[in-house]
């Protein structure tokens, strides 16, 4: 069994799916590892580093795509959705592609894996399970997110976020609101209060309360229904409780220095919690870091990729944050693909066992076969 790991061809993308020492991991189990050149350079590994794991390094894409029986990526399908559709309409027929694919509507990307007859397996729909834990891509990359957010928020903000005393006055600690309180945002408080930000968040699920105070941040409550999900996760709710929730955080968001929202729902656009008014009602100078923003963010002016000012605020909408670390979140990323990549190996090669709740939860497409009725070509 050969196993392919190409160069990131999204924009910005600065990780690779596999560092050598999973490799290593992979080849012991009984595949033969193909590298293309230069796929680790960005995060720190380079092609020697392979080879002394027992990788082969190919100089040719192409040679990969047409032996590899499967592809691990950090980003594939509908989540590269301009260049991967190269890697899509090349894979070698019947192969395995494995990585976040973005799963929740129909792309040119997928018809051309089903033409490849290919199976794919998106992490994004691993379930929220014991096991599944070390093989939880979204919830490694996620903690780097919210670690990143808060740096780029200090960088940006015209004031420093710790508490001081000088002899010229004393200087008081930056206010910073964290909305959506999954994995990046309690990395994000962890983080801003090791900075000495005075520190708060809220969360349609009140169920996180204990979470955020555990970080020595103090918990919002709104007069709002709770909005949990399945597996954790936030619901969607009607544009009737967004509006009254905008409304009521008006007044919480106009007192922070940095807001950093972080609010999503799978597979549907982000909700907008923030107008553009209410980021005008924060004081001159402060900064807005949208982690939500590849999924058209939580607040209204924010644009992908882009830093915009609107009314003296700072507008930040990021949309490859963990690829700012591309080291460390590499190494997280690798742990959690090979872990589920080799669960489903045996005795040397590829074994899907449908019965078994992480495989039949992430595999999308099964020899060119679509499994899940969201990512089907609309007729």
């Amino acid at each position: 069994m050969k196993v392919g790991i190409l160069k990131e061809t999204f924009p910005g993308e600065r990780r690779v799916a596999l560092v050598p020492a999973h490799a290593a991991d992979l080849i012991k189990a009984g595949a033969e590892v193909l590298v293309e050149s230069g796929a680790g350079l960005a995060a720190g590994h380079d092609d020697e580093e392979y080879r002394q794991k027992g990788a082969t390094v190919a100089e040719s894409r192409a040679e990969i795509l047409s032996s590899a029986d499967a592809i691990l990526a950090v980003r594939a399908a509908a989540a590269d959705p301009e260049a991967g559709l190269e890697l899509a309409g090349s894979i070698k027929p019947g192969a395995a592609l494995v990585g976040l694919a973005d799963p929740w509507g129909p792309h040119e990307a997928f018809r051309r894996l089903a033409s490849r007859k290919a199976s794919l397996f998106a992490l994004e729909l691993l379930p929220r399970i014991t096991r599944a834990q070390p093989m939880d891509v979204l919830s490694s990359q996620a903690n780097l997110a919210g670690y990143k957010a808060v740096l780029l928020a200090a960088d940006t903000l015209p004031r420093l976020f710790p508490m001081m005393m000088t002899a010229a006055g004393t200087i008081v600690p930056a206010k910073l609101l964290v909305i959506g309180v999954g994995v990046a945002g309690l990395q994000a408080l962890a983080t801003a209060r090791r900075l000495g930000a005075v520190t708060s968040a809220y969360d349609v699920r009140t169920a996180v309360r204990e979470q955020v105070q555990s970080l020595g941040a103090k918990f919002i409550e709104l007069p709002l229904e709770a909005a949990e999900g399945a597996g954790g996760y936030a619901k969607a709710m009607d544009e009737e409780f967004y509006r009254k929730q905008r409304e009521l955080l008006a007044a919480v968001i106009k007192d922070s220095d940095v807001l950093i929202t972080t609010a999503a729902v799978p597979g549907k656009k982000a909700p907008v919690l923030v107008s553009e008014a209410m980021v005008r009602g924060m004081p001159r100078g402060s900064v807005v870091v949208d982690l939500a923003a590849e999924r058209g963010g939580n607040c209204e002016p924010t644009r992908p990729g882009r830093s915009v000012e609107v009314g003296g605020v700072t507008v930040l909408g990021p949309v490859t944050l963990a690829a700012g670390v591309p080291g460390h979140a590499s190494r997280l990323y690798s742990k959690n693909i090979s872990t589920f990549f080799l669960s489903m190996v045996k005795e040397g090669r590829l074994v899907f066992d449908e019965k078994d709740e992480i495989v039949s939860s992430t595999m999308v497409m099964r020899g060119g076969e679509y499994l899940a009725d969201a990512i089907r070509p609309k007729s």
